[in-house]
């Protein structure tokens, strides 16, 4: 039996719809079929270097439009593209280009002198991209199609225990992530995506992957910024914003007494579970949420909550994707209803493994069951409810605490603009809670308001032990919370502020 194959997926679109907008940015509008010549245009190029079928080259970039060329480029090739984080350090960088067996390493012009002692330090060569559009464009057989289980991608996990991972992510696998989300919240002509985060990340790459599957334009951002998402949002036409929770919150603060045009559909809301108070004010204005339930091992979402249930079960990130399977496990059996137990999950979406992992892939994907080490329950009408990683949960005193939970809370407080909970290890208890928090602007708010605010809210061992006021939280290029970073804060602090 043959592999699997379609045809290139930017060449099909630009034949069914050449002069449908593709991406939109603050300095131009392309079309597919223009999308389509530029990244013909870098693939004849980046042959020209010697680059083949089946090879691995980095990609160091922020989003930009030619930063989405390169990805659909490697699509004429066969090769496979290894997405670089922005804010690694140099160290970092060496260790995923080297570990992913890259052979070049092309990115932005901002970063010449990163790519210049990437190339000292791995001898591994690299360009620019104004230096690759320099070298010769020759003639190319393109690849017309894509054979579905070879790999497109691999990104590399955050690393938050023990060395970063490569994920291998198949055309399958990005085009089952994409056709699952639009059995779930369907497809409209007037839809539009705002794409903020970094396609670095695979909550960006994802919806670049939906763009040309879907015939869809994309306001491409190079970064979050509340004014010009929520005008984008308010004047030219965004159906649909991908979010993670400082963002949302940011956006509800902006909308104020506003209310968004009718032709907007919703937020799709990843990174992790959101407080229910921040939930309930995008309600109050209207705003449907649709909180989700993914990472890197599924290419973004494969639990979301629909648009049937976005104003009425808060606090869910729903049900699985259509092609999806989801379980609960205790100690290896399913939990009952409501038990909280281990999230694993299943679907064509679900990465085969990790680059060069065996004893990983072994351990975590069990007949193609991938186990997240995320925790979480399934209330008695399927709905998924993400408690917190199981690598943050804090055990006082034989107790369970669940940093979000508190996080939750807390956020409820009108003076709290941001809170991060992390344990810190106690001779009594074993482990004891404790607070970061971001205060409003304009706002006053002090440890003994904070402690009268969880009495009535939280259980004694629940209550954090120790509060920081600071001006800011550590967060990825995503936005998303590092417990890491904050542990590493707390190991420095000696006095509450």
């Amino acid at each position: 039996m043959s592999e699997q194959t379609m045809p290139n997926w930017l060449d099909q679109r630009a034949f069914l719809t050449p002069e449908r907008t593709a991406l939109v940015t603050d300095e131009e509008s392309l079309t597919f079929a223009e999308l389509q010549h530029r990244a013909k245009d870098r693939a004849s190029r980046l042959s020209t270097l010697g680059i083949h079928k089946g090879d691995h080259i980095a990609v160091y970039a922020k989003s930009s439009v030619e930063m989405v060329q390169i990805v659909h480029a490697l699509s004429y090739l066969g090769v496979v593209g290894v997405l670089l984080n922005t804010r690694l350090t140099i160290d970092e960088l060496v260790f995923q280009v080297t570990d992913a067996g890259c052979v070049y390493v092309v990115g932005e012009d901002g970063f010449k002198d990163t790519l210049h002692e990437l190339t000292q330090k791995t001898d591994i060569p690299s360009l620019s991209f104004g230096e690759l559009m320099s070298s010769e464009a020759r003639s190319v057989d393109f690849l017309k199609e894509v054979t579905m289980e070879d790999p497109y991608t691999i990104l590399y996990t955050s690393g938050t225990t023990g060395s970063p991972k490569g994920v291998l992510l198949s055309y399958s696998n990005h085009w089952w992530s994409a056709v699952s989300s639009a059995l779930n919240l369907g497809i409209t002509e007037k839809d539009q995506w705002l794409a903020a985060l970094p396609l670095f990340h695979v909550g960006g790459l994802s919806i670049l992957m939906k763009s040309v599957i879907y015939g869809m334009p994309v306001h491409l951002h190079t970064s979050f910024d509340v004014e010009k998402v929520h005008d984008a949002i308010m004047n030219k036409g965004v159906t649909t914003v991908s979010v993670v929770t400082v963002m949302l919150d940011g956006l509800m603060d902006r909308l104020g007494t506003e209310r968004y045009p009718d032709e907007f559909r919703g937020m799709l809301l990843g990174g992790g579970p959101a407080p229910e108070p921040l939930l309930y004010k995008a309600k109050e204005k209207s705003v449907p949420v649709f909180q989700s339930y993914g990472m890197t091992e599924t290419s973004s979402q494969i639990v979301t909550l629909s648009p049937d249930y976005a104003l009425n079960k808060i606090g869910s990130a729903g049900k699985p994707l259509f092609p999806a399977q989801l379980s609960i496990e205790v100690d290896g059996k399913r939990a009952a209803s409501d038990e909280i137990g281990e999230i694993v999950v299943k679907g064509p979406m679900v990465t085969k493994g990790y680059y060069r992992r065996p004893e990983t892939n072994e351990d975590t994907i069990q007949k193609e069951w991938l186990r997240t080490g995320d925790l979480g329950y399934v209330d008695e009408d399927g709905f998924l409810y993400v408690v917190d990683r199981r690598k943050d949960l804090i055990i006082s005193g034989g107790e369970n605490i669940y940093p979000a939970e508190i996080e939750g809370v807390l956020s409820g407080m009108d003076q709290v603009k941001e809170v991060g909970v992390v344990g810190k290890e106690d001779q009594k208890w074993g482990s004891v809670p404790v607070a970061f928090i971001v205060r409003r602007e304009g706002t006053s708010l002090t440890k003994e308001d904070v402690l009268t605010f969880c009495n009535d809210r939280l259980a004694s061992y629940k209550q954090p032990k120790e509060l920081y006021f600071v001006d800011h939280l550590p967060r990825n290029a995503t936005n998303k919370l590092l417990r890491r970073e904050l542990a590493n804060w707390l190991k420095q602090r000696r006095n509450v502020q």
